[in-house]
């Protein structure tokens, strides 16, 4: 038993120490981005109807650092300042597939081939549901959008405030590893259990390859909420099973692009006609690249016999450094920022509204956006812990609050 126990925490402890370097440079780079790409500048860039909004909405979500229930509020967002739903719907499909986060994990852990292939993926992918809902989806309303107000929020009225470095560096090192620390650590342990107690290659009948073991990967990865880093050390120990490439490769679609949440909300907000679209594009092109992938893996890795080789025993005191840096990061993140509410001070009238669905300071951020958009209101504080937002202001309307909320992707009622 301690022997058991002793290698699950020396193999997690590899992996995690593989991934660190990588995982912070990329929580560096996502904290530049946040600065550098402001969703006003996102939302002012995917306006129109044409396929070139589609194609730039897929490219804009290849980077961005953004989960599953993170680019809900943005996806809203866009479609309020005028991107059309196949833009929307691109952005979508993209943004949580991949982000330099996730790339540098992925280049880290799977090697250069799949790092170039993920957001390869992720933008095809993107591209390929936007271009359907082009053809098909666009003539369809839905309800939220008959009552869509228009834009008041401050990148529409006013300039919006100078960002920093300061502002950078908290977003990369303290908000983004607080949304997705817990999950990073649980996959780092579930890869360093496989590693540890399974022996390799004991599943490759099951998941060897072909598109039986390709749809079975992808089909766990569906109701899962997983974020397209965590999702990493767990595509690994598929492949320590015996999975395929190509089996991995659509978990890593599947995985992130889907949650029960996420459906549940293109469903309402986007429509009956975008959700379906939406799955079968998910479906469509974890297939379908995984078995491309399968084809072109064993090809790229002899054509580039010299780069990057994964030896998980080859860490040292560099790997470990990083590993304690990292941990240390999550733990200051995560007590920084616990029980915290974002927002600024509320006077005047006040309104309470309790809000289900927020997981993340995403979800925070684009629910206190929505609500300081509305008529009256001069301030808004959201809780996450709670899962409410006091609301400031003159005159405020509970429909017109909650109604905004709602086109948010979340639901509220006034307590």
């Amino acid at each position: 038993m301690y022997e058991a126990a002793r290698e699950i925490i020396i193999q997690s402890w590899l992996v995690l120490g593989q991934m660190s370097p990588y995982l912070l440079f990329g929580f560096l780079v996502a904290g530049i981005l946040s600065v550098w790409i402001s969703p006003e500048l996102v939302e002012r860039h995917l306006g129109g109807h044409s396929l070139w909004a589609v194609c730039k909405a897929s490219l804009f979500g290849v980077p961005l650092p953004l989960c599953s229930c993170g680019v809900i509020p943005v996806a809203a967002s866009l479609r309020r300042h005028g991107a059309s739903r196949a833009a929307t719907t691109s952005f979508l499909l993209s943004t949580p597939q991949t982000g330099v986060d996730s790339i540098a994990v992925t280049y880290a852990l799977l090697g250069p081939v799949f790092a170039i292939f993920r957001p390869v993926t992720a933008f095809l992918t993107g591209l390929l549901g936007g271009a359907l809902v082009h053809f098909f989806g666009e003539e369809e309303i839905a309800e939220s959008e008959k009552t869509a107000s228009v834009c008041t929020d401050s990148c529409c009225d006013k300039k919006g405030k100078k960002n920093n470095i300061r502002q950078a560096l908290r977003y990369g090192f303290v908000t983004l590893p607080k949304d997705i620390g817990g999950a990073l650590l649980a996959g780092v342990a579930i890869a360093g259990l496989i590693s540890a107690l399974v022996p390799a290659q004991s599943l490759s009948a099951y998941l060897g390859g072909g598109i039986g073991s390709i749809v079975l990967l992808m089909l766990a990865g569906v109701p899962i909420y997983v974020c397209a880093t965590a999702s990493i050390p767990i595509a690994v120990g598929f492949m320590h099973f015996g999975a395929s490439p190509g089996a991995a490769l659509a978990f890593l679609i599947a995985g992130p692009a889907t949650n029960a949440a996420t459906i549940a909300t293109i469903w309402r907000v986007m429509g009956r006609k975008t959700a379906v679209i939406y799955l079968l594009t998910v479906a469509f092109s974890a297939v379908g690249c995984g078995l491309l992938f399968d084809w072109l893996y064993p090809l790229a890795l002899s054509a580039l016999p010299a780069m990057h080789e994964h030896q998980h025993e080859a860490s040292g005191f560099y790997y470990d450094l990083a590993a304690v840096a990292l941990l240390l990061v999550v733990a200051y993140s995560y007590f920084s920022e616990r029980g915290e509410s974002q927002g600024e001070e509320v006077a005047g009238d006040k309104t309470v509204l309790k809000i289900s669905g927020m997981t993340c300071a995403h979800c925070v951020e684009g629910v206190r956006k929505a609500l300081a958009a509305c008529g009256g209101v001069n301030g808004v504080n959201v809780n996450l812990s709670a899962g409410t937002a006091e609301i400031g202001g003159k005159n405020l309307q509970a429909d017109e609050l909650t109604q905004a909320v709602a086109r948010a992707g979340y639901e509220a009622k006034i307590i």
